[in-house]
């Protein structure tokens, strides 16, 4: 049998195009977030679908009996997302945002204020893909316009394709502090 040498190896990760996998930042309220929901998951659903698995077991043929098979099948979907989420958050990095050397640039976890075409400002924060909630401006950093943020500044402007076009954006200002809550709320 013939051994495959160190040539052999590289040339069949190549072939595959086997890089090694980029880190994944997540904040750490992201992190907190994902963890919350594992908790909730393993100690309050579970035990509640348990329980109503069981009981609709005591009633008898479980073949037809809807409960009983709804309910196993929601006790499956609960542990494969335990599953996903705890490997998930083993695979990500928990990073503090602002711990990087320039804070006049923009990293992840940095807040973002852009200024549109039409004068129009928006606030993004930019995150890890596991924290997308465009309903708080909270941006992947995968993203295209995350990716082209990433090392700007105030006063630069940026282009990015979207759907319905390109789109010319100016920073206006970059934060790490998470801002105010709006007044009145």
């Amino acid at each position: 049998m013939a051994s495959l040498t160190a040539p052999g190896v590289a040339a069949i990760l190549i072939a595959m195009d086997a890089t090694p996998p980029r880190r994944t930042y997540i904040t750490p309220e992201g992190a907190k977030k994902l963890q919350e929901e594992v908790h909730q998951l393993w100690n309050v659903e579970r035990p509640r679908v348990t329980r109503e698995v069981s009981e609709a077991a005591a009633q008898g043929d479980r073949s037809e009996n809807a409960e009983y098979i709804y309910g196993k099948k929601r006790l499956r979907e609960i542990d494969r997302r335990v599953r996903f989420l705890i490997k998930r958050l083993e695979e990500v990095e928990i990073v503090q945002p602002g711990e990087v050397g320039d804070t006049n640039r923009i990293f992840f976890g940095a807040w973002v204020t852009l200024e549109d075409e039409a004068g129009e400002a928006h606030r993004y924060r930019l995150v890890g893909p596991d924290e997308i909630d465009t309903q708080s401006g909270r941006l992947s950093v995968q993203s295209p316009l995350g990716r082209v943020l990433l090392g700007k500044q105030a006063g630069d402007e940026v282009t990015v394709q979207r759907p319905a076009g390109r789109a010319t954006f100016e920073v206006i200002s970059i934060s790490y502090a998470e801002p105010d809550p709006p007044s009145g709320s």
